[in-house]
């Protein structure tokens, strides 16, 4: 079982969607995911996870380590809708990652509304992300 990913960027933001379970056959692909996002925008990122059902201990260590490589690239992790079975508790080296109950408080904390795709994002997604 995999995850399926999606990202968008709305001006200096970009936003993380993953959808599945993040275990550690998902890992690699969720690494190909950041460095997507690495290689595209700026600003900080929002790792949204409303559509992601669950996540293991490889998947959280998945998780600090992209907040490492996007702090190394000069950008931010933030995270919104947590899975509801457990809490990230990163590394005390692991720079801090702001934790939003949903995206909509994520986007609010950036003073930004939900937008639709018609008002100028750019969006990429794998094949399988659900509509």
């Amino acid at each position: 079982m995999t995850i399926e990913w999606r990202y968008t960027i709305e001006q200096d933001l970009g936003i993380l969607s993953v959808a599945g379970y993040l275990g550690p056959d998902a890992v690699r692909r969720f690494a190909g995911a950041v460095g997507w996002v690495v290689a595209r925008g700026s600003g900080p990122v929002i790792l949204d996870l409303t559509e992601l059902r669950s996540w293991s201990a490889e998947g959280q260590v998945a998780i600090t380590e992209a907040a490492r490589r996007l702090a190394g690239a000069g950008r931010t992790l933030e995270l919104a809708a947590i899975p509801a079975d457990g809490s990230l508790v990163p590394p005390g080296d692991c720079p801090d990652i702001p934790v939003h109950c949903d995206l909509p408080a994520a986007l609010t904390a950036h003073a930004r509304p939900l937008s639709t795709p018609e008002e100028g994002q750019q969006a990429w997604r794998t094949d399988g992300w659900p509509t």
